[in-house]
């Protein structure tokens, strides 16, 4: 068997499918459970009129005003996104690691690499998802701010559909360019995660690849003017704190959602490993 052979089973291995599985399925477990912290932090950021300014507060009055399940409004669309997103993302690790390493020795610098191409590739195949969840996950809401205007999606298709016949299909990749800015959050959260592990873990495999740039440098261009008027544009109506707003729910969010995520992953790919009478890979080396 050649090396483009041996590569190819790399790619499509039964060992990056069971990672990709785990890894969506920890990531929608924990992200239901955390997610009214995810619907005040939308709240804080967009609804600008609102007086309440803490996670606490937004949460009683989103209760109080819309009822029990309005923290969850949206939940569907979010899990699903966030289904492919992580699939995606954990694919492409583990992918992208087994071709690269072929049994050498991972280090902080590898992962960080790996989990750059993976964040990559990830905005880029799953950016529409997320636009589309977000219009679905705003629709409904009581704003103070007028200026926001309702939106009427009966789901995940119709939005698609009237997104694509009113703004073009170019509106599906709103955002892409600050999302591949922050492709750097994940992968350094999988660098961490995977020097802890190695370090809790002596000779043990490693588990979770390349920078990826806009074709055009004129949508490069057009995309960071974009961003620039965007931040200085929140900065001159409100401040420099404005650009921090909804930080604080972010923060217990992604903590939270990323412990839980890390914990409930590691646990699902042992058991399958093992309901598969396959030893876990973490554990052969």
């Amino acid at each position: 068997m050649g090396s483009k052979d041996v590569k190819l089973l790399d790619v499509f291995s039964y060992e990056s499918l069971v990672h990709a599985v785990a890894g969506a399925m920890g990531s929608v477990m924990a992200m239901t459970v955390f997610f009214p912290l995810d619907t005040a932090r939308l709240r804080l950021q967009v609804d600008e009129k609102r007086k309440a300014k803490s996670t606490p507060a937004i949460l009683s009055d989103i209760l109080k005003e819309e009822g029990l399940l309005a923290p969850y409004r949206g939940w569907f669309p979010v899990i699903c996104s966030l289904c492919c997103s992580n699939f995606v993302y954990f694919y492409c690790f583990h992918s992208l690691k087994a071709n690269w390493l072929q049994g050498q020795r991972s280090t902080p610098g590898r992962d960080l690499i790996i989990g750059i191409a993976a964040g990559v590739v990830n905005v880029l195949v799953t950016t529409p998802l997320w636009v589309v969840n977000t219009r679905l996950k705003l629709q409904g809401a009581k704003f103070r701010n007028e200026d926001i205007q309702p939106t009427h999606y009966k789901g995940i298709m119709d939005a698609f559909a009237q997104i694509i016949q009113q703004e073009g299909v170019g509106a599906l990749w709103n955002g892409t360019f600050p999302s591949l800015l922050l492709v750097m959050n994940p992968a350094v959260q999988f660098m961490i995660y995977e020097g802890l592990k190695r370090q809790l873990m002596r000779g043990v495999h490693r588990e979770f690849g390349q920078h990826g740039q806009p074709r055009e440098q004129s949508k490069l261009l057009n995309s960071l003017r974009s961003v620039m008027y965007l931040l200085i544009n929140r900065v001159g109506m409100w401040g420099v704190l404005g650009l921090f707003k909804g930080l604080e729910a972010k923060l217990l969010q992604t903590v939270l959602t990323a412990a839980l995520m890390f914990l409930l992953y590691e646990k699902i790919a042992s058991a399958t490993f093992r309901v598969m009478g396959v030893k876990h890979p973490v554990m052969s080396h």
